[in-house]
């Protein structure tokens, strides 16, 4: 008997050592449940609540599906009511955050983030965050400096790449392709005001009915994302009965 060791899958990195900064690979997002309602049904208990604001924030873990890192995760959540507010009296977390999602869309569905045909924008429409859940994209990873010599530093999300960025191809087809390191510094602690501005939608009370499955949404883009002009995107999609079929699951 002998044990054939050709088609081993590389090795696994050490537990907890991080992904270098400056690292492109393919990731895919899921959300973390922190038992705090959204604003729409669908996200009953969804949203996870700041410890010292009135922020809450999307927990989301990404994994890398392919690569030299596949397998690997980190952690990172995002801002989605509440906390500092712009000069509008909007929140500046989900502002931010917003964009990313859109990026998230674009990227993963090769679409052009220049293209605002109607077709398009319905792409981008969502009934839930849940629907964020599954989503597959390129991205740049880097490393965030703990602020406090206490903690490790940690892995963050530097930005997703987008279909008319050099790497997008690349990346989406889980090939190498040279790291462009942050080298980003500490962030200082943030002090928020607990209970300062505090969302209208609550999130203490159970849902008045229960939670929504994931509902239909407008894409419909199956195998690998591959960048789209307007010309293509013409025709509206079709809506799924199942929810965003994220591609490269």
């Amino acid at each position: 008997m002998s044990y054939d060791l050709n088609d081993a899958q590389p090795q696994m990195m050490p537990t907890g050592e991080l992904i270098p900064d400056g690292t492109f690979a393919k990731i895919r997002l899921s959300i973390r449940p922190g038992g705090v309602n959204g604003s729409v049904p669908m996200d009953a208990g969804l949203l996870k609540a700041a410890s010292e604001s009135d922020a809450r924030m999307l927990d989301c873990e990404f994994t890398v599906v392919e690569g030299p890192f596949v397998r690997r995760k980190f952690w990172q959540n995002f801002t989605v009511a509440g906390g500092k507010l712009d000069d509008k009296g909007q929140s500046k977390g989900w502002n931010i955050s917003k964009a990313s999602f859109r990026a998230m869309v674009d990227s993963a569905l090769g679409l052009n983030p220049k293209d605002m045909s109607e077709a398009t924008k319905a792409k981008r429409l969502i009934q839930g965050l849940k629907q964020l859940d599954g989503i597959t994209f390129a991205a740049r990873i880097m490393v965030e400096p703990a602020s406090d010599p206490k903690y490790r530093d940690q892995n963050r999300l530097a930005n997703v790449v987008l279909p008319d960025e050099a790497q997008y191809p690349a990346v989406m087809k889980g090939e190498a392709v040279d790291p462009d390191p942050i080298n980003a510094k500490p962030r200082k602690p943030a002090t928020a005001v607990a209970g300062q501005n505090a969302p209208a939608w609550g999130t203490d009370a159970a849902p008045a009915q229960a939670p929504q499955q994931v509902g239909s949404v407008p894409w419909n883009q199956q195998g690998t994302a591959q960048p789209q002009s307007p010309a293509q995107q013409s025709t509206p999609p079709a809506a799924s009965a199942t929810g965003p079929a994220w591609l490269n699951t």
